[in-house]
């Protein structure tokens, strides 16, 4: 019986038939310039997100970093998310590296920013202060979508007050999905854009950033600045472009697994559904079971991420399927002693 890996989308296994492409990819040096199928995927992700070139790079952390780095000098301030990744989970690179300071603003419930609190944390032109030089948003965020119209009037901010705008799109073509729009009209927003491609689109490795060729110069001497030139990089670009071709619709069947998933969990008496969002579920257990539920479900072959917290997250992606779904759904029954739904009918209709 195979694994049911609900920990994360970036679990993923390339398929077979994107193994057959990274297989036959042309190749060169990348560092040079000379990878023909990093520059046509570098080309593939300007063009369709609009943009004047973009840069193939390892991971999402380094791609928000040369984004930050490439809009910000040292002694600059960037406004941010206090719970966004490029915040809270990217080791502080922007700190670290560039001597960037992360100006925090409280996320509203639905993943936005309140314009009125980033309007309070714009610093003025004044040598006791940070220069405020950047906005930086996360869609989506915790799997929620930001609204369309949140990001025009976060656009119009910015260009108002002299800010650039970066958008951390690791799961962009998730929100696309999800607002039934193109991801280059959720990225028309922004002057810079990350995606990764090794979420729910199903690379083994790999993001872009995307922007204008300024920006994307500048990144691309950052990226060798912080280790991340690299030379036969077609094998890895090969997966990106038919990820791009292959597996960006049916990120519509993860939204419906995670609707089903959290449709079954929570119906258990003891699991608090916290919500659904995109490919994510968020259900609350009692904190004293965490580890007996952990292994639990291991001897049941799923894994999710459990830390000390009773809030559990469980994300769907192309390696989970339907089976794998209704698997989950019962252990979970199962631990919790509630009865299977096709007894729970029974016992209601009185047979």
């Amino acid at each position: 019986m195979d694994w049911v890996d609900l920990r994360s989308d970036t679990v993923t296994r390339p398929t077979r038939a994107m193994r057959e492409a990274m297989l036959a990819a042309e190749v060169g040096d990348d560092v040079y310039g000379e990878d023909p199928t990093v520059n046509a995927l570098q080309e593939r992700v300007a063009g369709e997100l609009g943009f004047e070139a973009a840069l193939f790079v390892p991971s999402g952390t380094q791609s928000n970093l040369l984004a930050l780095l490439s809009h910000c000098e040292r002694g600059d301030e960037y406004l941010v998310g206090a719970d966004a990744h490029t915040y809270k989970f990217e080791g502080g690179g922007a700190a670290v590296l560039g001597s960037i300071q992360p100006q925090p603003i409280p996320h509203a419930a639905d993943g936005t920013l309140p314009l009125e609190a980033l309007a309070a944390a714009v610093k003025p032109v004044d040598p006791h202060f940070a220069r405020t030089r950047l906005l930086a948003l996360e869609n989506t965020w915790h799997g929620r979508v930001l609204p369309l119209d949140y990001l025009r009037a976060a656009h119009d901010f910015a260009r108002e007050r002299g800010l650039a705008l970066h958008l951390d799109g690791a799961r962009l073509y998730n929100a696309a999905v999800a607002s039934g729009v193109s991801a280059r009209a959720i990225a028309r927003h922004f002057d810079s854009v990350s995606l990764c491609l090794s979420k729910g689109l199903g690379a083994p490795v790999g993001s872009v950033l995307a922007g204008s060729a300024p920006l994307i110069e500048k990144a691309r001497r950052w990226r060798k600045v912080a280790g991340g030139g690299w030379r036969q990089a077609g094998i890895l670009a090969a997966a990106g472009l038919y990820a791009l071709d292959h597996h960006v619709e049916r990120l519509a069947e993860d939204h419906a697994r995670a609707a089903r998933l959290a449709e079954g969990l929570g119906a258990i008496p003891g699991v608090a559904l916290l919500g659904r969002h995109t490919n994510m579920v968020f259900v609350d257990v009692p904190a004293a079971r965490l580890r007996e539920l952990d292994a639990h479900l291991r001897e049941a072959r799923i894994r999710i991420s459990i830390g000390y917290l009773p809030t559990l997250r469980l994300v769907t992606h192309l390696d989970v399927d339907d089976a794998g779904i209704e698997r989950t759904i019962a252990a979970f029954r199962r631990f919790f002693g509630a009865p299977a739904a096709n007894d729970a009918s029974a016992a209601g209709s009185g047979r």
